[in-house]
């Protein structure tokens, strides 16, 4: 599969390190370019540092195929890391990673794929995925049904769903959620989680960001994550839909293969995978080395980390301390 990399750079050359950016399922690299006052690739490139955009397997501007964790974690993350590492020069790089990107990431790290990676700073979930009771429930007998009638889940649908079970999906979806008219938004909370809205507090979001941009920044994800994730969720771990060579098939009974040091972040108010999934994978790596840290976020969730309005005061300040190792706190709210 052919991936992208797209590297960002100021009028200056870059004066700190390499930084790859992974975005998470159903999107794409530019879910971190929102409309917002300052989105997180402009904080890190003001900040002198070599900006690179990953556009892994996942990303809704490739096309449309039946991806597993499994497959990012041997394939896509190495890969990217190696180009990143051979178009620089630069011996040891580090990497921001959200969501599945942060998984399938996580897999590789684990695995000791990516050893030229040294610091890693992971939103909403990593190793142990936790999930809310309606999430589970959606796991285990919603998707079982509707992989028999559709390949993917697609909140690009909006108001226009092709017909048969899209078209009802959609409309069940419109009649239960009453938190928003965007259609997208709604579809969005069906697909990845629970609550009215499930990604992010209305109250975070900038109209721009959400009336306009949002309904052009999320696409088909395949029912195949969702059978690797009920199976992750019911395992209370990452574990392998698939055996490849050299990636464990439980990622938790052994020790990390990987020296990075690792920055945990979660909204609070996360309802697609909620805090307790970040707070048992600090735990889990901490048994092995004391340098790691976790940071709750108050009044954020899931994607407003990155283009809540207010994410470039009340997060991207953090992302800068943990990125160059002086991290004011370490396992404190902010």
């Amino acid at each position: 599969m052919n991936l992208r990399l797209v590297n960002v750079r100021g009028h200056a050359p870059p004066a700190r390190s390499p930084v790859l950016l992974v975005h998470g399922a159903g999107v794409r690299s530019k879910v971190f370019r929102a409309p917002v006052p300052a989105n997180v690739v402009d904080m890190l490139v003001s900040h002198g540092y070599d900006v690179w955009l990953e556009d892994w397997r996942a990303s809704i501007d490739l096309p449309p195929n039946p991806w597993t964790l499994d497959q990012a974690a041997a394939y896509d993350h190495p890969a990217a890391v190696r180009k990143v590492v051979e178009e620089t020069g630069a011996d040891r790089i580090k990497a921001i990673i959200h969501c599945q990107g942060s998984t399938s990431f996580m897999m590789s790290a684990c695995a000791g794929l990516v050893p030229q990676v040294d610091t890693i700073i992971t939103n909403a979930v990593s190793l142990h995925p936790v999930v809310p009771r309606w999430s589970r429930a959606k796991l285990r007998y919603a998707v079982p049904v509707t992989r028999r009638f559709l390949s993917y889940l697609d909140p690009s649908w909006g108001d226009h769903p092709p017909p048969g079970a899209a078209a009802l999906i959609t409309q069940l979806v419109k009649a239960a959620h009453a938190e928003c008219g965007s259609t997208v938004c709604k579809l969005v909370s069906f697909t990845y989680g629970s609550g009215c809205p499930a990604l992010w507090r209305h109250e975070n979001l900038g109209a721009a960001t959400h009336d306009l941009w949002i309904p052009h920044e999320f696409g088909p994800v395949p029912l195949s994550f969702f059978r690797q994730m009920d199976r992750c969720v019911r395992s209370g771990r990452l574990v392998s839909q698939q055996h490849i060579d050299g990636l464990p098939d439980d990622y938790t009974a052994q020790e990390p293969r990987t020296d990075a040091r690792i920055a945990f972040l979660a909204g609070e108010l996360n309802r697609c995978f909620l805090p307790e999934s970040q707070r048992r994978s600090y735990d889990f790596f901490s048994r092995f080395a004391p340098h790691h840290s976790l940071h709750l976020l108050c009044d954020y969730s899931h994607l407003d980390v990155f283009f809540g309005e207010r994410a470039h005061r009340d997060v991207f300040p953090l992302i800068i301390e943990e990125l160059a190792g002086t991290p004011a706190r370490h396992r404190g709210d902010r």
